[in-house]
């Protein structure tokens, strides 16, 4: 199971994950739900286009680690398009430093947690949170990645 990465870098940013990683973490995702080979565009934004995207469509007024946007294919049309990941670079830093976590592994929790939404799982109510961060943990595992969660 694997997925086919489509990565755009749009800012200027230090400490970006390379594609590979990227890559890597989303086969860990496609591998560990059982999903067949579909597309994934992962996005990288300045604050600007995050906070710009993140009103547009949540109708909140400021920048955010990470959205997603699944591709609903038209009626009839059949595409291996799952969606699409909008990751800011400097909230995710800026959260990695205040969290006392690796940059590295940080950015591996919002692409985890970002295509884990692109794939239907959300964390509205308790049991669904817990749910999603379960599979999130047991992931990041399989990368030697602590438990994002473990000091909440």
């Amino acid at each position: 199971m694997s997925a086919i990465l489509d990565l755009q870098i749009a800012c200027d940013s230090p400490n970006l994950p390379s594609a590979q990683d990227i890559q890597t973490w989303l086969d860990g995702v496609f591998t560990a739900q059982n999903v067949p080979e579909n597309e994934i565009t992962v996005r990288i934004v300045d604050a600007q286009e995050s906070q710009a995207l993140n009103l547009a469509y949540r109708g909140k007024d400021k920048p955010t680690n990470v959205l997603s946007f699944p591709f609903e294919a038209p009626v009839g049309m059949s595409l291996d398009l799952l969606g699409d990941l909008i990751v800011c670079a400097s909230v995710v830093a800026a959260e990695a430093t205040e969290q006392h976590k690796e940059l590295q592994h940080h950015w591996a929790h919002m692409i985890v947690h970002g295509t884990l939404h692109l794939l239907g799982f959300d964390h509205i109510d308790d049991d669904e949170a817990q749910q999603m961060e379960d599979l999130e943990v047991a992931i990041l595992k399989q990368f030697s990645i602590d438990d994002p969660y473990q000091d909440q």
